[in-house]
């Protein structure tokens, strides 16, 4: 055996998939794949010819080196598989991402690998490297390598099976936009620059996607309430019918799975090794949101109800499709915030400029566009450095295209090992713009999305130089995913920064201080009522993952959970489940938002607000979370920059500052 073990392994010279024409070419991406899917075996073959006493350099290594090539793989497969412009390519990167996922499944049953883990003595290992150890050991137990060769060679299947029916799941609702026609007179109440997007045919008619740049202002900001049900009911029916058997077979499968481990439910199956360690502990976590957001939610109930029927006399009750149109005129009323007024102040690439400088700032890099290419020409590409020194790269692929994944996601593109590979990522994203001649102008939410995603992305680069491929990036427990994105997102209520970037795409006026009060305060009402969503899906996913599957109604179970949890009029027709994608990432464990939602609010709160940018809590946070990636539990994470376990008195206060605010209620 060579002295060095990774000299025994493959080293990739072509880490992107797109630069050996596998964006191009179906055949060029199933050879990529199949080029890092033999230096993952080879690894293997090392690690278990291995013939002297275990250590994490001649095991540890090995193994590290085969996940390494593992999710190089099978992410640039994800990435193509939602962004490729040939569906031809498209399908094959599906198929390479089922196979990706079924080497995994192998090697998470694969007792020879186990059992040479389990056989090094890491007594004088670094911390992470334990942690690495005892995680990945405990990530094979739940996976039942200790079972009989027929078990896991069952339970492989099972695997396979699941991982080829979420494929199929998402996949449908990537390609299963619709569009809805309107007449001209239908469109009142949209903006400008909307309606000269949308031209009518030469029968008067206006062709409208559910595409979130279309969808979005239609919800917000069309008076026809007819026009409004209809692009509800048709973005909730996207992939409906071939969604609901697909899901009906998934959900069953993963029981399968828990039963063959023996636990009593998937649910607690995909909570065993996360910061929440059960589905009892999600539930009573839920308990505590309801409690936290049920009276504030009722009062917005009654403030949006009240002011609807003084606009609209005979209104007995407002439906599932009118919600955010209600919402954005009581707020323009209640606050003299029209939500259209900020739109010309955030056109997309001013945005986007002033994301990366504050970013740059809090985080002390620097981001210099790259002559690289991505996967599409639409792809801006950037080069990470600090102090001078590369230390990762990014992509932006922000705009709709004809195939692409129709959501807003960070995925991780190179998955960065000290001395071996710089962290990559990418934000895959919808947003306005990308047209000639079309600013992009962004709603506010719009906005908080892109702050959002930039914070999953700074983890992957940040976090992206660890020893071990297994332990860098996103590689926390799944639950704890979202604290930097939605730590992020806060920063978005800051005047200075707000005024640093939001300028007139027109004029250049910078956006006056008096409309940023107004929009933060507007922006504070319905927080409870948002709550209360997220509680919905939250308990969607958990029940649906917590109960017998045989026979199950999801049709009974979406309506029952929603009029327990929503006060706006149900509509039947609305198959939301058969596009709910998070079905398939986060299955049970939807909570994460709402969860991670809690610390990130804590975390925000160690920030000095009149130095947000500058303060040392910055590189303290970078230091002790984003850095880390998964090197440490999350919940040591936390305790290393609170000092403490999170609480709830951020999230109180920042769920309940509408009514603080003497704006609310003063309807005019």
């Amino acid at each position: 055996m060579p002295a060095d073990p990774i000299a025994a392994v493959t080293i990739c010279e072509e880490i992107h998939a797109w630069e050996a024409g596998g964006a191009e070419s179906a055949e060029a991406l199933s050879a990529w794949v199949g080029t890092r899917l033999q230096a993952h075996e080879e690894a293997l073959a090392a690690l278990l010819a291995v013939d002297r006493p275990r250590t994490p350099e001649n095991t540890l290594r090995l193994y590290d080196a085969a996940i390494e090539q593992l999710s190089l793989a099978g992410s640039q497969a994800g990435v193509l598989n939602s962004v490729a412009a040939d569906k031809a390519v498209r399908d094959q990167a599906q198929l390479e991402a089922q196979r990706v996922s079924m080497a995994g499944s192998a090697l998470s049953l694969n007792r020879g690998v186990y059992d040479a883990l389990a056989a090094m003595n890491i007594g004088g290992c670094s911390p992470p490297t334990k942690h690495y150890v005892d995680r990945t050991l405990l990530s094979y137990r739940l996976a039942g390598v200790d079972k009989d060769d027929a078990t896991r060679a069952h339970l492989q299947s099972l695997h396979e099976k699941a991982t080829k029916l979420s494929l199929e799941f998402s996949r449908n609702i990537q390609e299963g936009g619709k569009t809805i026609t309107a007449t001209a007179d239908e469109l009142a109440g949209l903006p400008a620059d909307y309606l000269a997007r949308h031209q009518p045919d030469i029968e008067g008619k206006v062709t409208i996607s559910t595409d979130q740049p279309d969808m979005q202002p239609v919800m917000t900001f069309a008076s026809d309430a007819g026009l409004r049900q209809r692009m509800f009911l048709a973005y909730n029916t996207r992939a409906y019918p071939q969604n609901k058997s697909i899901l009906e077979q998934l959900l069953a499968t993963r029981q399968e799975i828990a039963d063959v481990l023996g636990f009593r439910s998937w649910a607690d199956l995909a909570t065993a090794d996360q910061m929440m360690g059960s589905a009892a502990n999600a539930r009573v976590f839920l308990d505590k949101l309801d409690e936290a957001s049920r009276e504030g939610a009722r009062r917005e109930t009654e403030m949006i109800v009240e002011f609807a029927r003084s606009r609209q006399p005979g209104l007995t009750e407002i439906d599932q499709s009118s919600r955010g149109y209600w919402y954005e005129q009581y707020r323009r009323s209640a606050f003299d915030f029209d939500s259209q007024s900020v739109r010309p102040y955030f056109p997309y690439a001013q945005v986007e400029a002033g994301i990366l400088e504050t970013a740059a700032r809090l985080f002390k890099v620097e981001f210099r566009r790259s002559e690289r290419r991505g996967w599409d020409p639409a792809v801006s590409v950037f080069e990470v450095y600090e102090e001078g020194k590369h230390v990762g790269r990014f992509y932006l692929d922000m705009h709709p295209r004809e195939g692409k994944d129709k959501w807003f996601s960070a995925a991780p593109v190179v998955t960065g090992v000290r001395g071996r590979y710089l962290p990559e990522a990418a934000l895959i994203c919808n947003f306005p713009g990308g047209e000639p001649g079309d600013p992009g102008l962004m709603q506010y939410n719009d906005v908080v999305t892109f702050f959002h995603e930039f914070g999953h992305l700074m983890h992957a680069i940040l976090g992206g130089r660890t020893e071990w491929a297994g332990l860098s990036g996103f590689a926390t427990e799944g639950d704890f995913v979202e604290v930097p994105s939605q730590m992020l997102e806060e920063f978005f209520r800051d005047e200075k920064l707000l005024q640093f970037f939001g300028r007139h795409y027109q004029t250049g006026e910078v956006l006056p201080g008096e409309i940023i009060r107004k929009m933060k305060a507007a922006s504070s009402f319905g927080r409870a009522d948002g709550m209360r969503t997220q509680i919905y899906y939250t308990t969607l996913s958990l029940d649906l993952h917590d109960r017998d599957p045989k026979g199950i109604d999801l049709d009974g179970i979406v309506k029952e959970l929603y009029t327990k949890f929503q006060p706006w009029k149900w509509i039947d027709g609305n198959r939301m489940y058969a596009s709910f994608g998070h079905l398939t990432g986060y299955s049970s464990n939807y909570y994460t938002y709402a969860f991670d939602k809690v610390i990130a609010l804590d975390f925000f709160a160690q920030f000095d607000p009149e130095n947000l940018l500058d303060g040392e809590a910055g590189s303290r946070y970078r230091k002790a979370v984003l850095e880390q990636g998964g090197s440490k539990p999350g919940r040591e994470m936390v305790r290393d920059f609170l000092g403490r376990d999170e609480d709830f008195s951020a999230f109180a206060r920042w769920i309940n500052e509408e009514f603080e605010n003497e704006l609310a209620g003063t309807v005019r």
